[in-house]
């Protein structure tokens, strides 16, 4: 998977301390997230005002994922991060393989204060987010898709498809296409014959696919018209039709939700700062601001109840938005995401 690496200072006099502070002292605390209009809230709620607390610095990177680029960073020694966001299978991959250092959950006020899913040996979660099918609503009006079913259907709906590169959710959201219940999803896809059942369902479409790595892509493939939709994160959605006037539409039902949290990579040498700033992350009066910026679920509970109603209607942590949704199954893909991703990648390129 391609690394895309934007590095951000925060505060122009921040960085001329850090600069005259000589190559002698420690590096500056460098936190590692999503990008886009995600990690510019990030910046503004969480990185931003806890740099002023710190009275340092706080360096700030973006990446598309995989456990691969973060068994790099700890096998080099030194790692040059110390706090990241990752994902569900990199939380569980990561912490087998010792990866992370196990978190100060007493600085976070114990493994209660959280969502169960969001209070980890060597994570805590940052946030609840949904991937589902999205479409341009100034674009489909008479008739728009209303399920993967739809998403499947290229004569309703002629033009390209987005789906993120990779086996996670297009088999799930295959086999939903093919007819299976949410609720099944795993079931099914927890046999030979379900996986060869999503494949086949893959090929269906494989020639209208666009595939997509970062988060920002699908936008810009829906901006664009290059897909007539796509597979897509809500909080992203939801953010460029704030900040950018879009009305671009997102369908619940048959949504893949899952919680992000973050970790600290071995032998960091900032240890005691990112254990503070994930606390600070975490604080409800902090964590309940992200909604008012991005439409992403809060894993602390505190944190969670302080949402304003009008802006928790949007969250993939609603109850409406719940129903007939998947939670991802972190489990499934530990045990599986080596051996699909290779069939995946073979598949894609016969």
């Amino acid at each position: 998977m391609t690394l895309k690496r934007t590095i951000n200072t925060i505060g122009a006099a921040g960085l001329a301390l850090s600069l005259a502070a000589g190559a002698a002292s420690a590096r500056d605390l460098t936190v590692v997230s999503w990008g886009g209009n995600y990690q510019d809230a990030q910046k503004k709620i969480y990185f931003e005002p806890f740099a002023q607390k710190l009275g340092k610095p706080v360096l700030d990177e973006s990446w598309d994922g995989g456990i691969g680029v973060i068994a790099a960073k700890v096998k080099a020694g030194e790692p040059n991060w110390d706090v990241v966001q990752v994902e569900t299978e990199e939380l569980e991959l990561g912490c087998t393989d010792g990866f992370y250092e196990k978190i100060d959950w007493d600085k976070l006020g114990g493994k209660d204060k959280f969502l169960a899913a969001g209070a980890h040996d060597c994570g805590v979660g940052a946030i609840v987010w949904s991937t589902m099918l999205s479409y341009d609503g100034d674009k489909l009006k008479d008739s728009v898709p209303t399920s993967w079913v739809d998403f499947w259907d290229t004569g309703k709906f002629p033009g390209k498809r987005g789906l993120r590169r990779g086996p996670k959710y297009s088999l799930e959201f295959a086999l939903m296409a093919d007819g299976v219940k949410p609720a099944d999803v795993y079931t099914v896809l927890r046999t030979p014959e379900g996986i060869d059942r999503a494949f086949k369902k893959l090929d269906e479409i494989k020639k209208d696919v666009v595939w997509w790595e970062a988060g920002a892509q699908p936008l810009q493939l829906l901006a664009s018209g290059e897909v007539v939709m796509t597979t897509a994160y809500n909080g992203r959605i939801s953010g460029i039709n704030k900040t950018e006037g879009k009305h671009f539409k997102v369908v619940w039902p048959g949504s893949i939700y899952a919680i992000d949290s973050w970790v600290v990579l071995r032998n960091s040498p900032n240890k005691n700062d990112a254990m503070d700033f994930i606390a600070f992350a975490s604080a409800p009066e902090n964590q309940s601001k992200l909604p008012e910026y991005i439409a992403y679920g809060l894993p602390q509970k505190e944190a969670a109840a302080a949402v304003p109603a009008n802006l928790a209607t949007d969250l993939p942590t609603a109850e409406a938005n719940l129903v007939d949704a998947v939670a991802l199954d972190g489990a499934f893909w530990v045990d599986n995401v080596e051996e699909l991703t290779s069939r995946f990648n073979a598949w894609l390129a016969q």
